[in-house]
């Protein structure tokens, strides 16, 4: 009886310990959002814990995706990314440190930087290229990982695709690929 206690304690710890050293909810790794507004017709771009999702549909955000999986703290090969926000435009936008000085994105018309999560400045395995893209018609960056055909959004009226950085691409074993 005792042995039988001890083995099922035992197991169920090791399953506890794998399950939560395995997922992007670790403290090491963040899921990075994006929602849209429809009544602004604009995205954003939100990592995990920035906001609360309460928050953002009070605040007429719908559809929110995930697109990849970014680093809570700084590292070898990563880059800082920050939000901005124009008020002219109503736009948000997701900016790598080494993209834009901060004068320059005021020059643009945005304010309100904060600090969002680390990407990555190389691919390796398990890795996605991030890219923005510029629509015209709401002066709105968006934030899009490459997946499949891409150049499909030029359809849409997207333009200027700019690579950024590179995102974890899959959630589930991303701490597997935690060697990059």
């Amino acid at each position: 009886m005792k042995k039988t206690f001890i083995l099922i304690t035992t197991v169920l710890v090791s399953v506890f310990a794998t399950t939560t050293a395995f997922t992007p909810d670790s403290d090491e790794l963040v899921r990075v959002y994006r929602w849209y507004n429809p009544n602004d017709q604009n995205y954003v771009t939100v990592a995990e814990g920035e906001y609360q999702d309460g928050q953002m549909l009070n605040w007429n955000w719908k559809e929110k995706t995930l697109i990849f999986v970014a680093y809570r703290n700084p590292g070898a090969g990563r880059v800082d990314v920050n939000s901005w926000y124009n008020p002219d435009t109503k736009d948000y936008a997701s900016i790598a440190e080494d993209e834009f000085s901060d004068d320059q994105m005021i020059k643009m018309g945005y304010t309100s930087k904060h600090h969002q999560f680390y990407a990555l400045t190389r691919r390796g395995p398990n890795t996605v290229g991030v890219y923005r893209w510029y629509v015209p018609k709401n002066h709105d960056w968006v934030t899009i990982p490459e997946e499949g055909n891409t150049d499909a959004y030029y359809k849409r009226g997207y333009r200027q695709k700019t690579f950024q950085y590179f995102g974890i691409a899959r959630s589930s074993d991303a701490q597997i690929y935690n060697q990059l």
